[in-house]
């Protein structure tokens, strides 16, 4: 056993990035959404690669998740545990922040622990809701290469590769988590904690529904949904993105909008990114009122009092697998996530779901979209499936 310091634990952390993918002519944009009357008969893909089970765990087992509400739905958090004996922490999945005031993981205290002397940063931007980001828009992790036990909702891994974070910069957030779990389509966890399935299921309650969500690994929870789950392909083999066919506002779209482009799914976001030409052809044709605010680049927003007037109900289309019979379907976000808040220092001014990226061709969707859908990840067939959870 090696090393005696306590550090803020960051556990699996992965990228969020992702490049321009090529793509064909553009798909009309589908009138099919998925829906509680849908026919699809539910399965997962052909390319299952059967995992032995472990002694322990037989099926499927889940955990709660607890919602981080400041005004807005932000981020779900649950439980992990790392050490032995084991030391119990709280993350969010995918999330990409660091903390303060956090439980610290004390290394010295498990006979697992051991050192790999590997030290390296990692920078990335972040904010929740309507928190304003650092000055220059990033934080610096400075973390060290560890492994551990770790046991994720019944699942247990040895000798598991994680970080430790021994410094951070600038100040970290303070959220009500201790960490980072990301689970990308080639995480090795599933395979060394010998899951039934590399398959993990998610369930995100909003606030005034009960603010509480559910993470099921090796396998999804059929009792969370009614209606089939609908898969769409994911077109990066190392992340969780889908190939969008087109954007419709209120029924319609435009020529900016009916185009296909790659979208980024991320648990550990709360609000939307698109291109700039995207997010501002979305807000033109929702009231050309919602402007950009100077203050805290790339939001925009408009006066509070104007949202409940608002239609905003915007559909993202998506191409189906075999399973889903390949016909394409939507991903809609109701006028009620128009809003994530007022801004902190213009009470007065409602921030809009949708930011811009300061990356080119960056889109990403996040817990405004997952919060209405239950969610399977699957990552032997490579696809994601979505069933409504009637939020």
């Amino acid at each position: 056993m090696a090393g005696t310091t306590s550090s803020l634990i960051l556990f699996f952390i992965l990228a969020a990035t992702t490049t321009a993918l090529s793509i064909g002519n553009p798909i009309p944009h589908s009138n099919k959404r998925v829906s509680l009357i849908s026919t699809t008969k539910y399965k997962f893909g052909n390319r299952y690669r059967p995992r032995p089970q472990s002694n322990s765990v037989k099926g499927p087992t889940s955990e709660r998740l607890l919602d981080f509400f400041n005004g807005t739905d932000l981020q779900w958090f649950g439980n992990i545990s790392v050490g032995t004996p084991p030391q119990t922490f709280t993350v969010r999945t995918a999330c990409g922040a660091a903390c303060i005031n956090q439980r610290q993981f004390n290394a010295s205290a498990s006979s697992t622990f051991a050192d790999q002397n590997k030290s390296t940063t990692f920078t990335f931007g972040t904010a929740f809701g309507v928190t304003p980001p650092p000055v220059n828009g990033t934080f610096n992790l400075t973390v060290n290469l560890i492994t551990e036990t770790v046991s994720v909702v019944g699942l247990t891994a040895h000798k598991h590769e994680m970080f430790l974070i021994t410094d951070s910069k600038p100040i970290p957030l303070d959220v009500p988590f201790d960490g980072i779990m990301g689970m990308s389509p080639g995480s090795p966890f599933f395979q060394a904690a010998k899951a039934p399935r590399s398959l993990f299921g998610m369930l995100f309650t909003p606030h005034d529904k009960g603010g509480e969500g559910e993470l099921t690994m090796g396998g999804v929870d059929r009792t969370k949904f009614k209606s089939p789950l609908v898969f769409s392909p994911v077109v990066k083999g190392d992340e969780w993105v889908l190939q969008s066919l087109g954007v419709a506002v209120n029924g319609k779209t435009s020529s900016v909008l009916n185009t296909s482009f790659p979208v980024i799914f991320d648990t550990g976001t709360s609000n939307m990114l698109f291109a700039k030409d995207i997010a501002l052809e979305i807000y033109g044709m929702i009231s050309p009122d919602i402007v950009p605010n100077e203050d805290v680049p790339g939001t925009f927003g408009i006066a509070c009092d104007r949202i409940p007037s608002l239609p905003a109900e915007i559909d993202i289309t998506f191409p189906g697998t075999s399973v889903s019979g390949r016909e394409p379907f939507n991903l809609t976000l109701p006028s009620s996530e128009l809003s994530v808040g007022p801004f902190a220092d213009k009470p007065d001014i409602c921030q809009t779901l949708i930011n811009v990226a300061d990356q080119p061709n960056l889109n990403l969707v996040g817990l405004s979209v997952f919060k209405h859908y239950y969610t399977a990840w699957d990552m032997d067939a490579l696809q994601i499936g979505f069933s409504p959870n009637g939020f």
